[in-house]
Protein backbone atom coordinates (compact mmCIF):
# COMPACT_ATOMS: atom_id res chain seq x y z
CA UNK A 1 0.00 0.00 0.00
CA UNK A 2 1.25 3.28 -1.11
CA UNK A 3 0.80 5.47 2.22
CA UNK A 4 1.62 9.27 2.47
CA UNK A 5 0.95 11.64 5.24
CA UNK A 6 1.41 15.60 4.89
CA UNK A 7 1.76 17.26 8.14
CA UNK A 8 1.45 21.11 9.39
CA UNK A 9 0.07 21.85 5.86
CA UNK A 10 -2.15 25.17 5.88
CA UNK A 11 -4.77 23.17 4.05
CA UNK A 12 -6.89 25.39 1.56
CA UNK A 13 -10.59 23.95 0.68
CA UNK A 14 -13.54 25.87 0.57
CA UNK A 15 -12.84 29.25 1.24
CA UNK A 16 -10.87 28.28 4.43
CA UNK A 17 -7.75 28.23 5.40
CA UNK A 18 -6.67 25.89 8.40
CA UNK A 19 -3.32 24.19 9.76
CA UNK A 20 -3.65 20.22 9.59
CA UNK A 21 -2.73 17.31 8.55
CA UNK A 22 -3.49 14.90 5.27
CA UNK A 23 -3.78 11.16 5.04
CA UNK A 24 -3.11 9.11 1.30
CA UNK A 25 -3.85 5.83 0.74
CA UNK A 26 -2.95 4.38 -2.11
CA UNK A 27 -4.77 6.91 -4.65
CA UNK A 28 -7.56 8.49 -2.22
CA UNK A 29 -7.50 11.03 0.37
CA UNK A 30 -8.82 8.95 3.54
CA UNK A 31 -8.03 11.60 6.24
CA UNK A 32 -7.99 14.58 7.05
CA UNK A 33 -7.53 16.23 10.87
CA UNK A 34 -5.59 18.51 13.14
CA UNK A 35 -3.28 15.92 13.62
CA UNK A 36 -2.89 12.41 12.15
CA UNK A 37 -0.38 9.97 13.52
CA UNK A 38 1.57 7.78 10.78
CA UNK A 39 -0.50 3.69 11.57
CA UNK A 40 1.87 2.03 9.16
CA UNK A 41 6.08 2.00 9.37
CA UNK A 42 6.35 2.61 5.78
CA UNK A 43 4.20 5.31 5.66
CA UNK A 44 5.91 8.17 3.64
CA UNK A 45 5.82 11.78 5.88
CA UNK A 46 6.18 14.73 4.43
CA UNK A 47 6.44 17.97 6.33
CA UNK A 48 4.53 21.23 4.80
CA UNK A 49 5.15 23.41 7.88
CA UNK A 50 4.48 27.28 6.61
CA UNK A 51 3.48 25.74 3.33
CA UNK A 52 -0.27 25.91 1.49
CA UNK A 53 -1.46 21.94 0.81
CA UNK A 54 -4.32 23.12 -2.12
CA UNK A 55 -5.96 20.73 -4.56
CA UNK A 56 -4.25 20.44 -7.88
CA UNK A 57 -5.46 22.58 -10.44
CA UNK A 58 -7.91 21.60 -13.09
CA UNK A 59 -6.85 23.58 -16.52
CA UNK A 60 -9.72 23.75 -18.75
CA UNK A 61 -8.26 24.52 -21.73
CA UNK A 62 -4.35 23.35 -23.42
CA UNK A 63 -3.32 22.69 -26.89
CA UNK A 64 -0.94 19.54 -25.81
CA UNK A 65 -0.29 19.41 -29.81
CA UNK A 66 -0.95 15.27 -30.09
CA UNK A 67 -1.28 13.95 -32.85
CA UNK A 68 0.17 15.85 -35.75
CA UNK A 69 1.94 18.86 -34.23
CA UNK A 70 4.41 17.29 -31.87
CA UNK A 71 7.60 19.34 -32.68
CA UNK A 72 5.83 22.09 -30.55
CA UNK A 73 4.88 19.67 -27.68
CA UNK A 74 3.25 16.45 -26.97
CA UNK A 75 1.41 14.92 -23.70
CA UNK A 76 4.30 13.56 -22.18
CA UNK A 77 5.84 16.69 -22.18
CA UNK A 78 3.27 19.26 -22.01
CA UNK A 79 1.66 16.98 -19.00
CA UNK A 80 5.46 16.95 -17.18
CA UNK A 81 5.31 20.31 -17.26
CA UNK A 82 1.75 20.71 -16.10
CA UNK A 83 2.48 19.04 -12.99
CA UNK A 84 5.38 20.75 -12.05
CA UNK A 85 3.69 23.89 -12.33
CA UNK A 86 0.73 22.25 -10.07
CA UNK A 87 -1.25 21.49 -12.69
CA UNK A 88 -2.57 17.60 -12.08
CA UNK A 89 -5.70 17.46 -14.46
CA UNK A 90 -6.21 19.13 -18.04
CA UNK A 91 -9.07 19.09 -20.78
CA UNK A 92 -7.05 19.40 -23.88
CA UNK A 93 -8.64 21.03 -27.29
CA UNK A 94 -9.34 19.37 -30.50
CA UNK A 95 -7.46 21.48 -33.26
CA UNK A 96 -4.78 19.15 -33.18
CA UNK A 97 -3.58 16.86 -36.90
CA UNK A 98 -5.97 15.45 -37.88
CA UNK A 99 -8.68 17.72 -36.44
CA UNK A 100 -10.60 15.35 -33.34
CA UNK A 101 -13.95 15.72 -34.83
CA UNK A 102 -15.00 12.41 -35.50
CA UNK A 103 -15.29 9.47 -32.35
CA UNK A 104 -12.73 7.55 -34.02
CA UNK A 105 -9.97 10.23 -33.80
CA UNK A 106 -10.73 11.62 -30.34
CA UNK A 107 -10.32 7.65 -28.91
CA UNK A 108 -7.03 7.77 -30.92
CA UNK A 109 -6.08 10.63 -27.97
CA UNK A 110 -6.64 8.69 -25.25
CA UNK A 111 -5.09 5.62 -25.94
CA UNK A 112 -1.51 8.19 -26.53
CA UNK A 113 -2.84 10.11 -23.01
CA UNK A 114 -3.23 6.42 -21.41
CA UNK A 115 0.22 5.46 -21.52
CA UNK A 116 2.32 9.04 -21.40
CA UNK A 117 0.15 11.60 -19.66
CA UNK A 118 1.35 12.63 -16.15
CA UNK A 119 -1.87 14.43 -15.48
CA UNK A 120 -5.30 13.22 -15.42
CA UNK A 121 -6.99 14.11 -18.86
CA UNK A 122 -9.45 15.04 -20.75
CA UNK A 123 -10.34 15.86 -24.51
CA UNK A 124 -12.65 17.86 -25.95
CA UNK A 125 -14.66 16.84 -29.20
CA UNK A 126 -14.20 19.10 -31.81
CA UNK A 127 -17.34 20.70 -33.71
CA UNK A 128 -17.51 21.49 -37.11
CA UNK A 129 -20.34 23.06 -40.15
CA UNK A 130 -21.03 19.46 -40.46
CA UNK A 131 -20.26 16.92 -38.07
CA UNK A 132 -23.46 17.02 -35.77
CA UNK A 133 -24.48 13.44 -36.29
CA UNK A 134 -20.49 12.34 -34.78
CA UNK A 135 -20.75 14.94 -31.93
CA UNK A 136 -24.53 13.00 -30.99
CA UNK A 137 -22.43 10.07 -30.21
CA UNK A 138 -20.22 11.66 -27.85
CA UNK A 139 -20.31 9.94 -24.51
CA UNK A 140 -20.75 13.04 -21.74
CA UNK A 141 -19.53 10.45 -19.16
CA UNK A 142 -16.32 10.16 -20.03
CA UNK A 143 -15.33 13.27 -22.35
CA UNK A 144 -15.54 17.16 -21.14
CA UNK A 145 -17.43 18.56 -23.45
CA UNK A 146 -17.67 20.25 -27.30
CA UNK A 147 -15.41 22.36 -28.46
CA UNK A 148 -16.47 25.40 -31.49
CA UNK A 149 -14.43 27.49 -33.01
CA UNK A 150 -16.10 30.47 -33.98
CA UNK A 151 -13.23 32.33 -35.09
CA UNK A 152 -9.14 31.73 -35.57
CA UNK A 153 -9.36 28.07 -36.30
CA UNK A 154 -6.92 25.80 -37.06
CA UNK A 155 -7.73 23.65 -40.32
CA UNK A 156 -11.19 23.20 -41.12
CA UNK A 157 -12.97 24.17 -37.08
CA UNK A 158 -14.35 26.91 -37.85
CA UNK A 159 -17.70 27.15 -37.36
CA UNK A 160 -18.95 29.86 -39.60
CA UNK A 161 -22.77 28.88 -40.43
CA UNK A 162 -25.44 30.03 -38.40
CA UNK A 163 -27.55 26.76 -39.22
CA UNK A 164 -24.86 24.74 -37.89
CA UNK A 165 -24.50 26.57 -34.89
CA UNK A 166 -28.42 26.52 -34.38
CA UNK A 167 -28.41 22.72 -34.49
CA UNK A 168 -25.45 21.66 -32.46
CA UNK A 169 -26.51 24.41 -29.76
CA UNK A 170 -30.31 22.80 -29.84
CA UNK A 171 -29.49 19.14 -30.34
CA UNK A 172 -26.24 18.51 -27.85
CA UNK A 173 -26.37 18.47 -24.12
CA UNK A 174 -23.05 18.58 -24.00
CA UNK A 175 -21.31 21.34 -22.02
CA UNK A 176 -19.96 23.64 -25.23
CA UNK A 177 -17.29 25.98 -24.89
CA UNK A 178 -16.02 28.31 -27.66
CA UNK A 179 -13.87 30.55 -28.75
CA UNK A 180 -15.08 33.52 -29.80
CA UNK A 181 -14.06 36.35 -32.52
CA UNK A 182 -15.75 37.46 -35.14
CA UNK A 183 -13.78 36.28 -37.75
CA UNK A 184 -15.40 38.20 -41.03
CA UNK A 185 -14.22 41.54 -38.11
CA UNK A 186 -11.04 40.38 -38.30
CA UNK A 187 -9.98 39.70 -41.37
CA UNK A 188 -11.08 43.20 -42.56
CA UNK A 189 -9.53 44.38 -39.95
CA UNK A 190 -6.16 42.58 -40.76
CA UNK A 191 -7.21 43.51 -44.40
CA UNK A 192 -6.36 46.79 -43.68
CA UNK A 193 -3.01 46.75 -41.83
CA UNK A 194 -1.97 44.46 -44.46
CA UNK A 195 -2.59 47.68 -46.95
CA UNK A 196 -0.49 49.41 -44.82
CA UNK A 197 2.73 47.27 -43.59
CA UNK A 198 2.25 44.12 -46.20
CA UNK A 199 3.03 40.91 -44.14
CA UNK A 200 5.44 42.35 -41.42
CA UNK A 201 2.76 44.21 -39.30
CA UNK A 202 4.25 45.83 -35.74
CA UNK A 203 3.03 43.26 -33.24
CA UNK A 204 1.82 46.41 -31.57
CA UNK A 205 -1.72 46.34 -33.75
CA UNK A 206 -2.79 42.94 -32.83
CA UNK A 207 -5.28 43.93 -30.18
CA UNK A 208 -6.61 46.08 -33.29
CA UNK A 209 -7.13 43.49 -35.39
CA UNK A 210 -7.92 40.83 -32.88
CA UNK A 211 -10.24 43.72 -31.80
CA UNK A 212 -12.57 44.51 -28.92
CA UNK A 213 -15.34 44.69 -31.18
CA UNK A 214 -14.66 41.21 -32.53
CA UNK A 215 -14.60 39.66 -29.47
CA UNK A 216 -18.10 41.79 -28.47
CA UNK A 217 -19.79 41.03 -31.42
CA UNK A 218 -19.58 37.24 -31.43
CA UNK A 219 -20.07 36.59 -27.79
CA UNK A 220 -23.19 38.81 -27.95
CA UNK A 221 -24.52 35.90 -30.47
CA UNK A 222 -23.18 33.16 -28.89
CA UNK A 223 -25.15 34.49 -25.51
CA UNK A 224 -27.80 34.91 -27.28
CA UNK A 225 -28.56 31.59 -28.85
CA UNK A 226 -27.61 29.90 -25.56
CA UNK A 227 -30.36 31.15 -24.22
CA UNK A 228 -32.62 30.63 -27.17
CA UNK A 229 -31.93 26.88 -27.03
CA UNK A 230 -30.91 26.62 -23.57
CA UNK A 231 -27.52 25.01 -24.41
CA UNK A 232 -24.74 24.52 -21.64
CA UNK A 233 -22.58 26.92 -23.00
CA UNK A 234 -18.70 28.40 -21.37
CA UNK A 235 -16.91 31.20 -23.16
CA UNK A 236 -13.15 30.61 -23.01
CA UNK A 237 -10.45 33.06 -22.64
CA UNK A 238 -12.34 36.94 -22.17
CA UNK A 239 -10.08 39.58 -22.67
CA UNK A 240 -12.19 42.38 -22.59
CA UNK A 241 -13.91 44.55 -20.62
CA UNK A 242 -16.80 45.21 -23.02
CA UNK A 243 -17.90 41.17 -22.66
CA UNK A 244 -17.75 41.23 -18.96
CA UNK A 245 -21.51 42.78 -18.70
CA UNK A 246 -22.94 39.53 -20.64
CA UNK A 247 -22.03 37.54 -17.65
CA UNK A 248 -23.84 37.29 -14.03
CA UNK A 249 -22.76 36.91 -10.41
CA UNK A 250 -26.33 36.85 -8.89
CA UNK A 251 -27.20 32.89 -9.31
CA UNK A 252 -24.58 30.52 -7.73
CA UNK A 253 -22.24 28.66 -10.36
CA UNK A 254 -24.01 25.35 -10.06
CA UNK A 255 -27.11 27.17 -11.15
CA UNK A 256 -25.68 29.28 -14.35
CA UNK A 257 -26.14 27.94 -17.75
CA UNK A 258 -23.83 30.15 -18.94
CA UNK A 259 -20.10 30.60 -17.68
CA UNK A 260 -16.66 32.16 -18.56
CA UNK A 261 -13.01 32.03 -18.04
CA UNK A 262 -10.11 33.99 -18.56
CA UNK A 263 -6.43 33.08 -19.26
CA UNK A 264 -3.42 33.90 -16.99
CA UNK A 265 -1.85 36.28 -19.65
CA UNK A 266 -4.94 37.92 -20.11
CA UNK A 267 -4.44 38.82 -16.08
CA UNK A 268 -0.55 39.40 -16.73
CA UNK A 269 0.24 41.42 -19.63
CA UNK A 270 -1.48 44.14 -21.03
CA UNK A 271 -0.90 45.67 -24.70
CA UNK A 272 2.33 47.77 -23.19
CA UNK A 273 4.37 44.77 -23.21
CA UNK A 274 4.14 44.34 -26.77
CA UNK A 275 7.29 46.37 -26.83
CA UNK A 276 9.42 43.83 -25.18
CA UNK A 277 7.93 40.72 -25.47
CA UNK A 278 6.85 41.14 -29.23
CA UNK A 279 5.47 37.55 -30.95
CA UNK A 280 5.77 35.88 -27.56
CA UNK A 281 2.64 37.34 -26.38
CA UNK A 282 1.05 37.08 -29.54
CA UNK A 283 -2.48 35.00 -28.56
CA UNK A 284 -5.85 35.09 -29.90
CA UNK A 285 -7.85 36.86 -28.42
CA UNK A 286 -5.12 39.04 -28.10
CA UNK A 287 -3.90 40.25 -24.74
CA UNK A 288 -5.47 44.03 -24.80
CA UNK A 289 -5.28 46.95 -22.72
CA UNK A 290 -4.55 47.80 -19.18
CA UNK A 291 -7.87 49.25 -18.73
CA UNK A 292 -9.69 45.68 -19.74
CA UNK A 293 -6.92 43.64 -17.78
CA UNK A 294 -8.34 45.63 -14.56
CA UNK A 295 -11.51 44.86 -15.68
CA UNK A 296 -10.86 41.06 -16.34
CA UNK A 297 -9.52 41.53 -12.74
CA UNK A 298 -12.34 42.71 -11.20
CA UNK A 299 -14.98 40.44 -12.97
CA UNK A 300 -13.09 37.39 -11.56
CA UNK A 301 -13.13 38.64 -8.18
CA UNK A 302 -16.70 39.10 -8.09
CA UNK A 303 -17.49 36.27 -10.02
CA UNK A 304 -18.94 37.27 -12.96
CA UNK A 305 -15.80 35.23 -14.43
CA UNK A 306 -15.73 31.54 -13.35
CA UNK A 307 -12.03 29.87 -13.77
CA UNK A 308 -8.67 31.17 -14.38
CA UNK A 309 -6.88 28.29 -17.53
CA UNK A 310 -3.80 29.07 -19.27
CA UNK A 311 -4.73 28.34 -23.01
CA UNK A 312 -1.36 26.14 -22.76
CA UNK A 313 -0.42 26.47 -26.90
CA UNK A 314 3.50 26.25 -27.77
CA UNK A 315 5.07 27.06 -30.30
CA UNK A 316 8.78 26.59 -31.45
CA UNK A 317 10.57 30.13 -31.11
CA UNK A 318 11.72 29.61 -34.70
CA UNK A 319 7.88 29.97 -35.44
CA UNK A 320 7.58 32.92 -33.21
CA UNK A 321 10.26 35.07 -34.70
CA UNK A 322 8.56 34.72 -37.98
CA UNK A 323 6.47 38.17 -39.13
CA UNK A 324 3.35 38.61 -37.99
CA UNK A 325 1.02 37.45 -40.34
CA UNK A 326 3.14 34.03 -40.08
CA UNK A 327 3.94 33.76 -36.90
CA UNK A 328 1.66 31.47 -34.94
CA UNK A 329 -0.47 32.60 -31.86
CA UNK A 330 -0.36 30.91 -28.69
CA UNK A 331 2.24 29.96 -25.56
CA UNK A 332 2.96 27.98 -23.17
CA UNK A 333 1.69 28.38 -19.54
CA UNK A 334 1.18 25.46 -17.65
CA UNK A 335 4.34 25.43 -15.47
CA UNK A 336 4.11 28.72 -14.60
CA UNK A 337 -0.02 29.48 -14.00
CA UNK A 338 -0.66 28.45 -10.24
CA UNK A 339 2.70 30.39 -8.99
CA UNK A 340 2.03 33.73 -11.17
CA UNK A 341 -1.80 33.69 -9.39
CA UNK A 342 0.25 33.33 -5.84
CA UNK A 343 2.60 36.56 -7.31
CA UNK A 344 -0.76 38.06 -7.64
CA UNK A 345 -1.55 37.09 -4.19
CA UNK A 346 1.76 38.48 -3.43
CA UNK A 347 0.92 41.92 -4.51
CA UNK A 348 -2.55 41.82 -3.18
CA UNK A 349 -4.76 41.28 -6.12
CA UNK A 350 -6.17 37.63 -4.89
CA UNK A 351 -6.92 35.76 -1.75
CA UNK A 352 -5.11 32.46 -2.17
CA UNK A 353 -8.79 30.96 -1.09
CA UNK A 354 -10.17 32.36 -4.25
CA UNK A 355 -7.11 31.33 -6.30
CA UNK A 356 -8.00 27.82 -5.60
CA UNK A 357 -11.77 28.41 -5.84
CA UNK A 358 -11.15 29.49 -9.36
CA UNK A 359 -8.33 27.36 -10.62
CA UNK A 360 -9.95 24.05 -8.71
CA UNK A 361 -12.94 24.00 -7.45
CA UNK A 362 -15.14 25.97 -10.27
CA UNK A 363 -13.40 23.76 -12.74
CA UNK A 364 -14.82 20.48 -11.15
CA UNK A 365 -18.18 22.05 -10.57
CA UNK A 366 -18.53 23.28 -14.29
CA UNK A 367 -17.85 20.43 -15.86
CA UNK A 368 -18.88 17.85 -13.01
CA UNK A 369 -15.50 16.20 -12.88
CA UNK A 370 -15.65 13.02 -10.64
CA UNK A 371 -14.39 13.31 -7.16
CA UNK A 372 -11.27 15.91 -7.73
CA UNK A 373 -10.64 19.53 -7.19
CA UNK A 374 -11.30 19.97 -3.41
CA UNK A 375 -9.31 18.41 -0.93
CA UNK A 376 -11.95 15.59 0.70
CA UNK A 377 -11.98 12.57 2.27
CA UNK A 378 -12.70 9.74 -0.44
CA UNK A 379 -11.59 12.45 -3.14
CA UNK A 380 -8.44 11.36 -5.68
CA UNK A 381 -5.38 12.25 -3.59
CA UNK A 382 -4.62 15.38 -6.44
CA UNK A 383 -2.71 17.44 -4.35
CA UNK A 384 0.04 20.79 -4.61
CA UNK A 385 2.15 21.79 -1.68
CA UNK A 386 3.11 25.31 -2.52
CA UNK A 387 5.81 26.93 -0.34
CA UNK A 388 4.88 30.90 -0.37
CA UNK A 389 8.20 32.38 0.17
CA UNK A 390 10.82 30.12 -1.96
CA UNK A 391 12.06 32.40 -4.57
CA UNK A 392 13.10 30.49 -7.68
CA UNK A 393 13.99 32.06 -11.33
CA UNK A 394 12.87 31.42 -14.81
CA UNK A 395 15.47 29.89 -17.11
CA UNK A 396 15.92 28.19 -19.98
CA UNK A 397 17.22 25.12 -18.22
CA UNK A 398 14.16 24.62 -16.23
CA UNK A 399 11.51 25.17 -18.57
CA UNK A 400 9.49 21.81 -18.91
CA UNK A 401 7.45 22.68 -22.03
CA UNK A 402 9.17 20.94 -25.33
CA UNK A 403 8.79 24.25 -27.09
CA UNK A 404 11.96 25.63 -24.84
CA UNK A 405 11.04 29.52 -23.88
CA UNK A 406 8.37 31.11 -21.48
CA UNK A 407 6.87 34.30 -21.79
CA UNK A 408 7.94 34.45 -17.75
CA UNK A 409 12.02 34.18 -18.72
CA UNK A 410 13.62 36.29 -16.34
CA UNK A 411 11.08 36.48 -14.26
CA UNK A 412 11.65 35.46 -10.41
CA UNK A 413 8.07 34.27 -8.61
CA UNK A 414 8.45 34.25 -4.62
CA UNK A 415 6.36 31.33 -4.31
CA UNK A 416 7.46 27.54 -5.91
CA UNK A 417 5.83 24.56 -6.08
CA UNK A 418 7.71 21.82 -4.14
CA UNK A 419 5.28 18.72 -4.53
CA UNK A 420 2.72 17.65 -6.76
CA UNK A 421 0.38 14.14 -6.54
CA UNK A 422 -1.37 12.64 -8.88
CA UNK A 423 -4.08 10.05 -8.07
CA UNK A 424 -1.54 9.62 -4.86
CA UNK A 425 1.84 9.45 -6.40
CA UNK A 426 4.34 12.04 -5.68
CA UNK A 427 5.01 12.65 -9.15
CA UNK A 428 7.07 16.25 -8.69
CA UNK A 429 9.52 17.45 -6.01
CA UNK A 430 11.76 20.14 -5.58
CA UNK A 431 12.26 20.75 -9.79
CA UNK A 432 12.06 17.50 -10.72
CA UNK A 433 9.27 14.95 -12.38
CA UNK A 434 9.45 11.26 -11.54
CA UNK A 435 8.85 9.10 -14.76
CA UNK A 436 6.14 7.89 -13.43
CA UNK A 437 2.75 8.74 -16.12
CA UNK A 438 0.08 7.95 -13.39
CA UNK A 439 -2.87 10.11 -15.32
CA UNK A 440 -6.60 8.77 -15.50
CA UNK A 441 -9.09 9.41 -17.68
CA UNK A 442 -11.25 12.07 -16.20
CA UNK A 443 -14.94 11.04 -15.49
CA UNK A 444 -18.09 13.08 -15.14
CA UNK A 445 -21.07 12.99 -12.55
CA UNK A 446 -23.47 13.78 -15.36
Amino acid sequence: MNTVLIKNAKIVNEGTIFEGDVLIENEFIVEIAESISPKLSNCKIIDAEGSYLIPGAIDDQVHFREPGLTHKGDIASESRAAVAGGITSYIEQPNTVPNAVTQEILEEKYQIAAKTSYANYSFMMGGTNDNLEEILKTNPKNVAGLKLFLGSSTGDMLVDSSESLEKIFSNTKLLIAVHSEDETTVKENLERYKLQFGDDIPVKFHPEIRSVEACYKSTVKIIDLAKRTGARLHVFHLSTAKELDLFTNKIPLEEKQITAEVCIHHLWFSDEDYATKGNLIKWNPAVKSSDDRKALWEALLDDRIDVIATDHAPHTLEEKQQVYTKAPSGGPLVQHAVVAMFEANHQGKISVEKIVEKMCHNPAKIFKIEKRGFIKVGFYADLVIVNPGLPWSVKKENILAKCGWSPFEGYTFKSRITHTFVNGELVYQNFKVKEIPVGKRLLFDR
